[in-house]
């Protein structure tokens, strides 16, 4: 063979190894081809013993001459600085018929990339081994490196699979748990870069960034009965209360060491089932390098971060809470990326995931890049990372986070620092395709998962199918109700008669969107304060103020959702490293708010008609909204079957005697819940359980009840 054969191979340019090394046809012979930048010997392995490779003149290529072609698990022996490795050849191996996927991945609608791409073990000819796959079009050599290679790109170059601009290599008896990357030359600058694989299921402990190769998954899942009761469940009407939590921050170990999520799974579920909640939101587990990012930075669109254990940890934990009866939900972030160097950031040298022009792919508040939704491959890769969640966790649903930079070109930019659309518009189109892409996704394969949005404007119809010309999520988070509910309840309470349409507005547009009502982890951080640190008054005033506020979360129309601690009313700000403060509840003032919010989420369950309707006009109506000279709200919530409760707010600290409200008829009434009780720490001022509605009409309904209403206080009233 001419020299310049293997001119590519040796400089690190050769697209298709296979071309030049593994066993070719040499005339009426076979010449084997081995290249091996550290080896001193090369032998191969064949019936009479160990045959020597001749090295070609003063190259690292070593070859030998053959009378018949070889069997494609052939063994090599090289010896590398006195060390002897025996392995089978990759170059045995060539590339297998992927056509049909790689169509679906350039056409951006392969929900399934996962099953194509990054490392993948395979059994081969009957040998077993690793499949690596990257998408790297812009590269001229790709090279899988390790610690399998001294991390040298020279010695696995894969094989460019053409125009898809996939690149492959096999390689055998590679062991699950080898840590690798991809070594890429840029065909354009010859610039030679390393990357960890997109598509990684599982990374090294930061602050190494190597992917490992995958092991097969040895769980056993035991939660058939609940993803069957979760397909058959009609969400619009069912009760959802949401534990918002950090899994990092939740609980630690007295040295400060992380819950595995083994370890959580044995206490996670049952706390959340003692407190009443239907749901836990995790905010993002994907692998990230920056622990004070809390996941929103991700890396590692595929692989749970190893900081609180292994993948299979962690289906231990989502299995746990499915026998729980827990629905879990995961944080996920399309949105953006980080511009860490060794992850997606100018993958192959090119603006590969994100925007050439920073005006369309740099986000101004965060300093990451910004996904470019028009490309094919980078919508097949974000339909992939949701799918894989949904699949292989079985995770129940995913909030989708920062939707409205998602959707506005403008988006935290000025004039002329963003370009508009085809037509003129700051409307991110692509952005638009993608998310209804995702929703139909999401709803189509996962039967009853849910999809939930965090988007802060007015876009319209954000929560309406995508055949109707919504965007299709599931839900959406009311932000509006969250700021104006906080800005209302920080107030003094003798300032908030002037104030009250912060309480009263939400419902003008509470039904154009199927919402969740969030107090989430974003309003405790940054300075915010807490929740028990915004609200005015002395000690006992700041936590009637916050028993207050969780009666208003957990009996107004939507559903709910608290971010971890808010239920134990921590002074301070939420702090990511460090446990929450469980110490406070060796205080009263401590215990009762957690008995509060338990005994909220049990009567929101309990009760058809504080969820039933949570999306329906018919749902709710006003009993009083007017009465912002005593800052005294009510409303009756209503079930399809005709079942009512009564909610009553007095937002001011003077007790209210002999307060008269319209009811539906008259009868017996029964206090069922009373956030002044000293129970939760209150006064314990009521109504003595039982009340009787006279037939006396009153605010447009036939029969009222005469009221005592507690000081920064709500009841709840059912009838009978």
């Amino acid at each position: 063979m001419p020299d310049k054969t293997f001119n590519a191979l040796i400089d690190g340019r050769e697209h298709d190894p296979f071309r030049v090394l593994g066993a070719h046809r040499d005339g009426e012979a076979w010449r084997l081809s081995v290249y091996r930048p550290h080896a001193s010997t090369v032998f191969m392995e064949a019936a009479e013993g160990w045959q020597p490779l001749l090295r070609k003149g003063r190259t690292d290529v070593f070859q030998l001459r053959l009378a018949a072609p070889l069997p494609a698990a052939y063994r090599l022996k090289v010896v590398e600085e006195g060390v002897e490795r025996v392995f089978r050849d990759p170059y045995a191996f060539p590339p297998g018929d992927a056509s049909h996927d790689l169509y679906l991945f350039n056409q951006g609608v392969n929900s399934q990339a996962y099953n194509l791409l990054g490392a993948q073990m395979q059994t081969r000819e009957g040998v077993a081994g690793t499949r690596f796959r990257v998408w790297a079009p812009s590269a001229e050599r790709v090279s899988v490196v390790g610690d399998f290679n001294r991390w040298d790109g020279r010695t696995h170059p894969m094989c460019s699979l053409g125009a898809s601009g996939v690149w492959e290599l096999f390689i055998p008896d590679l062991p699950a748990g080898s840590l690798y990357k991809f070594e890429i030359r840029n065909r354009h600058t010859k610039a030679v870069i390393v990357k960890a694989d997109p598509y990684g299921r599982a990374f090294e402990k930061r602050p190494a960034t190597a992917a490992l190769t995958p092991a097969a998954s040895g769980h056993a899942w035991t939660d058939a009965d609940w993803l069957e009761h979760r397909g058959k469940c009609d969400w619009l009407h069912a009760p959802m209360s949401i534990y918002e939590m950090h899994v990092g921050s939740w609980m630690r170990h007295p040295d400060n060491r992380f819950y595995t999520y083994r370890e959580l799974a044995a206490r996670l579920p049952a706390y959340l089932v003692d407190m009443g909640y239907t749901h836990v939101e995790f905010l993002p587990l994907m692998e990230h390098p920056l622990d004070e990012s809390w996941g929103y930075q991700c890396t590692g669109f595929f692989a749970p971060t190893s900081r609180f254990g292994s993948p299979d940890d962690l289906k231990a934990l989502i299995d746990a809470l499915h026998g729980a009866k827990i629905g879990v939900l995961l944080d996920w972030v399309p949105g953006h990326f980080p511009a860490d160097a060794w992850a997606l950031a100018h993958f192959d040298g090119s603006a590969l995931y994100e925007h050439e022009d920073p005006r369309l792919g740099k986000h101004q508040d965060w300093g990451t890049h910004i996904f470019n939704y028009g490309r094919n491959e980078v919508r097949s890769f974000l339909l992939s990372s949701a799918h894989w969640w949904l699949n292989e966790f079985h995770i129940d649903g995913l909030r989708v986070d920062a939707v409205a930079s998602m959707l506005y070109l403008d988006y935290s930019r000025k004039a002329g620092e963003w370009l508009p659309n085809k037509f003129g518009g700051r409307e991110n189109l692509e952005a638009i395709e993608f998310l209804r892409a995702l929703n139909e996704m999401v709803h189509r394969d996962f039967p009853g998962a849910l999809t939930m949005a965090e988007e802060s404007t007015a876009w319209p119809m954000v929560s309406r199918p995508v055949y109707l010309g919504g965007l299709g999520f599931s839900m959406k988070w009311n932000m509006g109700w969250m700021n104006d509910t906080l800005d209302y309840m920080a107030k003094d309470p003798i300032h908030r008669r002037f104030h009250h349409e912060r309480l009263t507005f939400g419902q003008l547009y509470a039904y154009s969107e199927n919402f969740v009502l969030p107090l989430s982890h974003d309003e405790v951080v940054h300075g915010k304060g807490s929740l028990l640190g915004k609200m005015p008054g002395d000690e006992w005033q700041r936590f009637a103020n916050l028993r207050a506020l969780f009666t208003y979360l957990m009996t107004a129309p939507g559903k709910k959702l608290l971010f971890m601690g808010g239920e134990l009313a921590q002074g301070h700000e939420w702090r990511d490293g460090e446990e929450l403060p469980w110490h406070l509840l060796q205080w009263p003032p401590h215990q009762g708010m957690r008995r509060l919010v338990r005994d909220l989420n049990h009567l929101y369950v309990g009760t058809p008609a504080l969820h039933d309707q949570d999306f329906m006009v018919e749902g709710f109506s006003w009993i009083d909204c007017h009465d912002a000279d005593q800052s005294v709200i009510s409303w009756l919530r209503w079930a399809r079957d005709g079942s009512f409760a009564i909610v009553i707010l007095n937002l001011t600290p003077l007790p209210r005697r002999g307060y008269r409200i319209g009811v539906p008829h008259a009868g017996e009434y029964r206090e069922c819940f009373n956030s002044d009780s000293r129970h939760y720490g209150g006064s314990d001022l009521g109504n003595d359980g039982v009340l009787v509605a006279s037939d006396q009409s009153w605010m447009g309904r036939p029969a009222s009840l005469v009221l005592t209403l507690p000081p920064l206080a709500g009841l709840v009233l059912v009838s009978g």
